[in-house]
């Protein structure tokens, strides 16, 4: 069996406006089945990812984006459809069939899991991961990661349209 392709990507966001503005040119470029993975400490800018990765999904603004903690899953209506899960509280697998957190890692629309490390196992082959680290009260390092070559290819497809940018 040949390795997963992957491609690594690193990113320095000052702000959590750099940060949702990142997420919502991935948002744009989505496509159908997209499971993105992300990690990182309280406080280290995954909901602000997903609102990013909302807004470039074109979910109305009507629609508040906030962390599932308790509902555990959100979904929102956009051009494609949007899944916000929070794994923060689930204990263990058991719960994740009660969630109904496998069906939204294998279907259509797009799937953010926050807390991902939890279900590192079960995530799906062709996946983006996004570690997010503190570096102080407004800056962010993010380092991104593709799995698959479909993820690659559009990762990389990203990357070289921010490098075209002025």
């Amino acid at each position: 069996m040949s390795p997963i392709p992957r491609f690594q990507f690193e990113f320095f966001s000052r702000s959590p406006e750099e940060t949702r503005d990142l997420a919502e040119q991935i948002g744009t470029v989505a496509f159908d089945g997209l499971v993105i993975a992300l990690t990182g400490d309280l406080g280290s800018g995954k909901t602000a990812f997903v609102q990013g990765l909302a807004a470039g999904l074109d979910v109305l603004p009507e629609y508040v984006v906030t962390s599932p903690t308790y509902t555990l899953i959100n979904e929102y209506p956009g051009r494609l459809r949007l899944y916000h899960v929070d794994l923060y509280r689930i204990e263990n697998k058991v719960d994740f069939d009660e969630i109904g957190l496998y069906e939204v890692l294998h279907g259509h629309g797009v799937c953010a899991v926050e807390w991902a490390e939890r279900i590192e196992d079960d995530l799906p082959e062709k996946h983006l991961a996004v570690q997010m680290s503190i570096l102080d009260d407004q800056s962010r390092h993010m380092f991104l990661t593709a799995h698959g070559s479909e993820a690659v290819n559009w990762l990389k497809r990203i990357v070289n349209g921010m490098k075209e940018t002025p």
